[in-house]
């Protein structure tokens, strides 16, 4: 029930005629997230959505606009989280900071340890 009974969009499930666009457009919807599957890129979902975000995604490729302008367009439209690689900024600082503050805790865990095993 929850399906559309619209058409898909013209160029969700079509190859752009010019390969390098379409390159562009296929590179750029593998780091796009769906946000309906949340789990799989624009590109492998099946999702109406999906279908939706790669038309938008090759329509304004076709248009002239760059990768990097359609992804700054989309994360503006539906937030950071629908991208891969999230960019750097106050609200992402703690995401890129963590793994790097988990490997120091470690670390300096490790040094504990071994600096009791020493006679």
């Amino acid at each position: 029930m929850a399906d559309s009974n619209l058409p898909p969009a013209q160029w969700a499930d079509r190859q752009l005629p010019d390969p390098k666009q379409e390159a562009e457009a296929k590179a750029l919807m593998e780091q796009l997230r769906c946000l309906v599957c949340q789990g799989q890129s624009i590109a492998d979902s099946d999702a109406d959505l999906a279908g939706d975000m790669r038309n938008m995604v090759r329509t304004r490729i076709a248009a002239g606009q760059s990768p990097a302008e359609v992804r700054r367009w989309l994360i503006e439209r539906y937030g950071n989280w629908v991208s891969y690689k999230p960019p750097i900024d106050p609200a992402t600082w703690p995401l890129w900071a963590a793994p790097l503050v988990l490997l120091l805790i470690g670390a300096w865990i490790a040094r504990a340890r071994f600096e009791r095993r020493k006679p």
